[in-house]
């Protein structure tokens, strides 16, 4: 049996059933008590058997589901969200993007991380068609379907890089969100002659997804983010975001502002940026460095993977490098020094180019700044 009591007021959302009984999956309505009586023998391995599973999941009778944080800067851990926390989520997406009933929208992340359920939860309450292709899937299919394009798709930095060797495959999104990790700059510059809405994501695990999107291209693009309807932001003593969501269960349970770990700039209590992680920041001769701002000025003339990271150093206390993702190659070495003094003030500079051949990430995509 699936679940009935699943009427929930949302914020300032309308009354909302957050375990309907039909869900739409690549064009066919499946009757909810039906897919979930087949199990997932029905379906082969895949994307499809793991919406079942999360499906179980939510239609379960625990009112919270677990998922896992990315991994960036620790062991991947569990966290417990609250159903109704989640459902709020999806529901600020549907509204933001003007989502309708029957609108086709693509899933293409793993159902592992909150990315993937979120989509999956933003069909059901929706009423939307969720097709869904392979996190690897090289979106060939995109060319194919110009007259019936997808509404609204959610992707990560590598798989953009991918999409965008294609460019005419822009042509079947309507709007794409793309989180998981930082949006480089060289690729937020070739997003400026793709015709698809793009929109960068700040938000984390424990905020079931985004709370908040800046435009990346078109009219409307911008360096802040802007918050989805009903959350607003603060900072801490220490300059870290401070995030307030109605329904929000904090570690401590005392439903404080959740603080963050990242370093901000605010315009007002709903519109900010992120100069860096707070554990990212690097105190060389006494004066403070954000790895993130300045990674940002170089985006647009490295091609290669890169981060900004520190070595010790006798006088300094710190020094940093420059830290590629390539064969140590003299000329390219060569190359990167002059676009240092190119597109850095002097104090900014790294001091050395270190080269690795491959960095670790996590599944999702972010570089862990090990070297």
């Amino acid at each position: 049996m699936i679940r009935k009591s699943g009427l929930f007021f949302l914020g300032f959302f309308n009354a909302v059933n957050i375990f309907p009984d039909t869900l739409c999956i690549n064009g066919t309505v499946h009757r909810m008590e039906t897919l979930l009586k087949a199990g997932h023998q029905a379906w082969p391995p895949g994307i499809e058997s793991d919406v079942f599973d999360f499906l179980a999941q939510w239609y379960g009778p625990e009112n919270t589901i677990t998922v896992h944080t990315s991994g960036s800067t620790g062991p991947p851990k569990p966290i417990f969200l609250e159903k109704a926390f989640v459902a709020q989520s999806a529901m600020r997406t549907l509204e933001f993007f003007e989502l309708k009933p029957g609108q086709r929208i693509l899933l293409c992340l793993p159902l592992r991380y909150i990315a993937g359920k979120l989509m999956v939860v933003r069909a059901l309450l929706g009423r939307l068609d969720l097709c869904t292709a392979e996190p690897t899937d090289n979106f060939a299919f995109l060319g194919q379907c110009p007259a019936n394009p997808f509404r609204f798709a959610a992707m990560v930095p590598n798989q953009v890089t991918k999409l965008l060797e294609y460019p005419e495959r822009f042509n079947a999104l309507g709007a794409l969100l793309i989180g998981g990790s930082a949006l480089p700059a060289i690729l937020e510059t070739e997003l400026q002659t793709v015709p698809t809405a793009c929109f960068a994501s700040y938000g984390m695990t424990e905020t079931a997804t985004h709370i908040a999107l800046r435009r990346t291209n078109g009219p409307g693009a911008s360096d802040f983010f802007h918050c989805l309807g009903g959350i607003s932001v603060g900072l801490s003593p220490s300059g870290c975001l401070t995030i307030e969501i109605p329904g929000l269960n904090t570690s401590d349970g005392s439903g404080a502002p959740l603080v963050t770990n990242d370093l901000a700039e605010l315009i007002d209590s709903t519109t900010f940026r992120i100069l860096g992680r707070a554990d990212n920041v690097i105190i060389s001769g006494g004066v403070k460095y954000f790895p993130e701002t300045i990674e940002k000025k170089l985006g647009s003339a490295i091609e290669q993977p890169f981060f900004i990271g520190s070595l010790p150093d006798e006088i300094l206390g710190r020094r940093m490098v420059l830290v590629i993702e390539a064969t140590p190659d003299s000329l390219l070495e060569k190359r990167v020094a002059q676009l240092l003094v190119r597109y850095l003030d002097r104090y900014e500079r790294p001091k050395k180019i270190v080269f690795k051949e491959t960095f670790k990430r996590t599944e999702t995509g972010k570089i862990i700044r090990q070297f």
